[in-house]
């Protein structure tokens, strides 16, 4: 077994058997993504692609609480304020990681167990297999801080059944266990005390091929047995999702959900009130535009949004209101959606230039 880090680091990668194995190391910081983390896995993750001796990718969170809650945003925050300009570079590199996920040659399976949200989302959802136990807790929460749900959140999203990718990423609704599953987010579900002996199970394969992976992964996922005989908590309001979500305004949507009046609309509606203007905006533009552009296209034009949205107020606010001071009161400039104008959108949506994230 070779170890790449000693044991204070913040990501293990070691090989063991015929799998390189991705530890995210921070649990007391539920695995927030740092800069450095993601350089680490970014180069390991290459280099394990072309080596012929390693047949599997296996990436997941220490501590138990967490598999990842998501980047480290407070530090880029506080670095924007203090005029250290981390952000291009961050988001950049975050992005190339996802994609490198996304286009990887050899299987590759995140084990989503604990909190998985952001950043941790795109270190697993756009990877071959996302195993989930009853203990993953899944959210997009972007608009709650004045971001928008990123990591290739406008490419997977948009993906999932009806209406329902649109719904969580404008209202950051959290699914639990066996619903991410359900949701289509998560390819299979394993009961958490079984996760210890799946990864032996498929550390202790010779040689195996992507079927044989899948063969494992299928015959755990069989036996679980939390939740089994439970429907999708959101099945019988994914008629209300479909056609209150489906309209192309914000302020269409909030109307359908006014309209409907039943105490679930109701309730999403007084979530959507709290949530940035701005961010409402972006993020409905972002899932309808990402709903035809390939992976690569979609980070490309996330990483606009991520640019523009370090030189706007509204990120800064939400940081300051949730992480920071966690008074949970932000005060969003604009305040309402009808003070977010057409053109302030499109320039949200501008190429960079010679700045633009390129593949």
């Amino acid at each position: 077994m070779s170890k790449h880090t000693d044991a204070a680091a913040d990501v293990l990668l070691e090989k063991k058997g015929c799998a390189g194995v991705i530890t995210l190391n921070r649990p007391k910081f539920l695995n927030a993504l740092t800069l450095n983390m993601i350089r680490q896995i970014y180069s390991q993750l290459k280099k394990w692609e072309q080596d012929p001796e390693t047949f599997l990718i296996i990436i997941k969170g220490a501590g138990g609480k967490a598999f990842c809650a998501g980047g480290d945003i407070r530090v880029i925050s506080e670095a924007e304020k203090a005029k250290q300009n981390i952000a291009p570079v961050f988001f950049r590199e975050e992005y190339m990681l996802n994609n490198a996920v996304g286009s990887c040659q050899k299987p590759y399976v995140a084990l989503i167990h604990g909190i998985t949200m952001g950043g941790g989302v795109g270190l697993s959802v756009h990877g071959q297999f996302r195993v989930a136990t009853e203990k993953c807790l899944f959210a997009m929460p972007e608009t709650a801080i004045g971001l928008f749900p990123d990591v290739g959140g406008g490419y997977f999203l948009p993906r999932l059944q009806g209406k329902l990718g649109y719904f969580l990423a404008l209202t950051g609704f959290r699914l639990k266990g066996r619903d991410v599953y359900r949701a289509g987010i998560a390819t299979h579900f394993v009961d958490s005390e079984k996760l210890a002996m799946l990864e032996e199970d498929l550390l202790a394969l010779k040689s195996p091929s992507k079927e044989n992976i899948a063969s494992v992964l299928e015959n755990y996922h069989t036996e679980s047995k939390i939740d089994r005989d439970k429907s999708f908590m959101l099945e019988e309001h994914m008629d209300k999702i479909n056609s209150c979500f489906s309209a192309n305004t914000m302020e269409e949507i909030i109307e359908n959900l006014k309209q409907d009046g039943s105490s679930f609309a109701l309730e999403q509606l007084k979530v959507i009130n709290k949530m940035s203007p701005t961010s409402l905006k972006i993020t409905l533009r972002q899932l309808m535009e990402g709903s035809s552009k390939t992976l690569q296209e979609v980070l490309t034009m996330e990483y606009r949004l991520s640019q523009a949205c370090m030189r706007g107020h509204d990120f800064h606010e939400g940081v300051r209101a949730v992480l920071i001071d966690k008074d949970q009161s932000p005060k969003w400039k604009p305040a309402d959606l009808k003070e977010v104008t057409d053109e302030d959108l499109n320039n949200h949506f501008k190429s960079l230039g010679s700045n633009d994230l390129k593949f």
